[in-house]
């Protein structure tokens, strides 16, 4: 897997999150459910995807017979610029939108079990192998997928985000366990709305969330009255694929509004979305890109950092970045004049860390001005040597520097830092900063270390040098729940794994009455081996008792359900 060269780009945070895909673990059943979901999938979408995506199944390899292993993904998707790793199961949002950023597409190992074939609440392989991945064949969307993966791991998350993505996770995870009881899963569904209900005013992060959703997820794309279908989780869902072209969703303009517009991962959704174009899906983006503090910067955006509660990165005019836990701030005439960060703190310029000013440096937190310096007719980043020597500010000695806020700072100048040219940071001895009758930093505290810029342009989540943080995101606290077989239905994967023999090696076909014959008195509640024997009768043009037998044996099984009989004949609609 790691022999895709995109894959060594990946920081050593994000590679915590990758698991190796358990390729041996997939049952002959579980390959069946991939193989009936394509065909039905292909049959379905080829007249109403997006023309990208049926081109995109051919580009990126990806199998229509049996479940894609990565190590042969990432050979095809690095030939397009991007790689694939698996995870285990949805992983937290900001994490997720990072591996997009570093064109790394995410892979729930896991397949939905036969019980939720037309659609899964869980992220599993069909859903991003078969959904996600044949689509960024198509360069305009590629490009998209990762610049909103470069916007959307800036935005700001809450605590109550946090636990809103646990919930969701946990529900996914006892709702894809055939064994779950009822009980569980309801106490699951009732956690999830009480978050849902306590959230309080959105994010940043859960309303780029609501754009992901109605793009990259449940996007339509072209003429409002007959759109194609780009988005995976249409693309990956039989049930939800067809239900999406007809009259009873609404479809909807694509626009900045759909922000506003939440999703339940639970049910299919009462309307969608249209995109005239891909370009569109990027105009939108920067549209709320400019609302975000990333871009805004300002007071704003350090509230919203010290709101996080969390890593958060504050950016001065001057290039350099402050990472921590920001904590307060000080106002002078409705301007952010000083910030402040509490525990171990983190300085940068273009996301690599100041030598000798990371975590163990600043460990007790960070304080700075913010602001022009009086009487300096340039911007404090822009000062040179015979600048400061004109403000009375000299290197090894005693000099005081007051901000056009009233902000003083007093002390023995000890060292310039520049980065490409810009004034990025000053460092004193003897210091003391004060703010009105507001002590800032004593003398005794040692080295004050001042940041230079005249204003804020950019706050985000996480710290800028990510590896020189020590960023970890913290693992799940319910991991997916492995199923583990009995021993009759072991046998039962067996007979599909003879079935796919027999198809594959076009022999053995006079095995097929004996194994029908065992799942009509051992299994008659399995629809899709029986689908498959029938598929292979007619193929082969078997023997008309062979045909009728099952033929009647599936005609009793959609008798039992609805579902099944929906299932059934649309296996048999592709068979015929």
């Amino acid at each position: 897997m790691l022999e895709n060269k995109v894959l060594s780009r990946l920081p050593r945070h994000l590679l915590k999150l990758v698991i190796d895909q358990p390729y041996n673990s997939y049952t002959w059943q579980d390959h069946a459910v991939w193989r009936f979901v394509m065909r039905q999938n292909l049959d379905f979408l080829k007249e109403r995807a997006h023309p990208a995506y049926i081109d995109g199944l051919r580009r990126t390899g990806i199998s229509i017979e049996q479940i894609p292993d990565i190590e042969t993904m990432n050979q095809i998707l690095e030939k397009i610029g991007w790689a694939a790793v698996t995870v285990d199961g949805f992983i937290p949002p900001a994490a997720f939108m990072e591996f997009q950023a570093y064109n790394v597409l995410v892979i729930a190992a896991d397949i939905r079990p036969i019980d939720q074939i037309e659609y899964t609440p869980a992220p599993d392989i069909i859903h991003e192998a078969a959904g996600h991945a044949p689509i960024l064949a198509n360069p305009d969307y590629a490009e998209y997928l990762r610049y909103f993966g470069e916007v959307g791991s800036k935005a700001f998350s809450s605590a109550a985000d946090y636990d809103l993505y646990e919930a969701i996770r946990y529900l996914s995870i006892v709702k894809a366990d055939p064994h779950s009881p009822k009980e569980q899963i309801q106490m699951a569904e009732f956690l999830l709305e009480e978050k849902e209900k306590s959230l309080g005013i959105p994010s940043e992060m859960a309303l780029i969330r609501n754009l992901h959703w109605w793009t990259v997820e449940y996007g339509l794309v072209g003429d409002l009255k007959n759109p194609k279908i780009y988005g995976a989780g249409l693309l990956s869902s039989i049930g939800e694929s067809k239900g999406a072209m007809s009259d009873s969703v609404k479809k909807l303009p694509y626009d900045i509004d759909a922000v506003y517009y939440n999703f339940d991962i639970t049910k299919p959704q009462p309307q969608l979305f249209v995109t005239p174009d891909f370009a569109h899906l990027t105009t939108v983006l920067d549209e709320f890109a400019s609302r975000m503090a990333l871009r805004k910067g300002g007071i704003e955006g350090i509230l919203k950092a010290i709101e996080s509660a969390s890593t958060a990165t504050c950016e001065y005019s001057s290039g350099l970045q402050v990472s921590g836990t920001f904590t307060d701030y000080l106002l002078h005439q409705n301007q952010a004049i000083y910030l402040k960060t509490t525990g171990p703190t983190l300085l940068s310029y273009q996301n690599r860390m100041l030598k000798g000013h990371g975590k163990d440096s600043h460990a007790d937190g960070f304080g700075s001005p913010i602001g022009r310096i009086k009487n300096a007719f340039k911007p404090p980043r822009f000062l040179e040597d015979s600048d400061l020597l004109e403000l009375g500010i000299e290197m090894h000695k005693m000099c005081e520097i007051e901000f056009e806020s009233g902000l003083i700072v007093k002390g023995i100048l000890r060292s310039l830092t520049r980065c490409q040219g810009n004034l990025v940071m000053m460092s004193f001895a003897d210091c003391l900063v004060k703010y009105q009758d507001k002590v800032l930093f004593e003398p005794s505290w040692g080295i004050y270390d001042m940041a230079v810029g005249e204003s804020i342009v950019s706050s985000y989540t996480g710290p800028a040098d990510a590896d020189g943080f020590g960023l970890e995101y913290p693992l799940p606290k319910e991991k997916t729940h492995k199923i583990n077989y009995n021993s009759t239905q072991k046998f039962l994967h067996q007979l599909y794994g003879k079935v796919r023999n027999i198809r594959e090696s076009k022999s053995g076909l006079d095995q097929l009455s004996l194994i029908l014959k065992t799942l009509k008195d051992d299994f008659s509640d399995d629809w899709l081996l029986s689908l498959e024997i029938a598929e292979l009768c007619a193929v082969h043009k078997l023997d008309s008792n062979l045909t009728n037998d099952v033929a009647s044996f599936l005609m009793n099984q959609k008798a039992k359900s609805s579902e099944f009989s929906r299932l059934i004949e649309r296996g048999q609609k592709l068979i015929s």
